[in-house]
């Protein structure tokens, strides 16, 4: 237990840590950021309508159920072909900690839509940052992690697994921009958060 817990405790710093920056971050975004609203306009002027179901795809590969669901199953997939639960623990732990990071810092910081037409119903959180993003970098990029970890070396299928597992995350943001749902800045974000708590569970579950 003492080991668990002095474990646990730096993890917990750096999450906190990794709020307060992206709340601090968020504040100056939204009231600095003027050229954002002109690219979006410039993006959603472009829309066609094979990329708007693309997108759409592309954007649910990161709805919350979808990854909720997807962490479960992988979850239980580890716990079952390892007969241990560290693969199960960081997977779900990345998973969750950026979206207590997401949900914190969106409660906080009241940075609207950007005001084109949305493709998508927007939620009740705000724009900042991308929890879609931030999720997809923690859900795809943390099992890609896990799948390289025990292909001992073998190179082609070790591309493919992070092909996936960084491509995903690319598609992610590109649709979430596209679809009006999110400013440049707060995907750019989401990403930084998914890597970073990807970081922080590598350290505190997996070494």
């Amino acid at each position: 237990m003492r080991e668990v817990l002095a474990r646990l405790w730096p993890a917990v710093v750096w999450l906190l840590l990794m709020t307060a920056a992206t709340f601090a971050l968020g504040e100056l975004v939204e009231r600095s950021a003027r050229m954002e609203p002109g690219v979006m306009a410039d993006i959603a002027s472009e829309r066609l309508p094979y990329l708007n179901w693309l997108s759409d795809l592309g954007s649910k590969l990161s709805d919350t159920p979808v990854i909720v669901v997807l962490t479960a199953l992988a979850a239980i997939g580890f716990r079952l072909a390892l007969g241990r639960w560290r693969e199960s623990v960081f997977l779900v732990a990345a998973v969750w900690s950026q979206s207590l990071v997401f949900l914190a810092t969106s409660a906080l910081v009241a940075r609207r839509r950007p005001p084109v037409t949305h493709l998508d119903a927007a939620p009740p959180t705000s724009s900042w940052p991308s929890g879609h993003v931030s999720a997809a970098v923690c859900f795809y990029g943390g099992l890609a992690i896990l799948l390289v970890a025990h292909l001992h070396g073998h190179r082609v299928l070790s591309g493919l697994v992070w092909a996936v597992g960084l491509g995903v995350p690319m598609i992610v943001a590109a649709s979430r921009i596209y679809r009006g749902m999110h400013f440049v800045t707060d995907v750019v974000w989401g990403l930084v958060l998914g890597v970073f708590c990807l970081a922080v569970m590598i350290r505190a579950v997996l070494r």
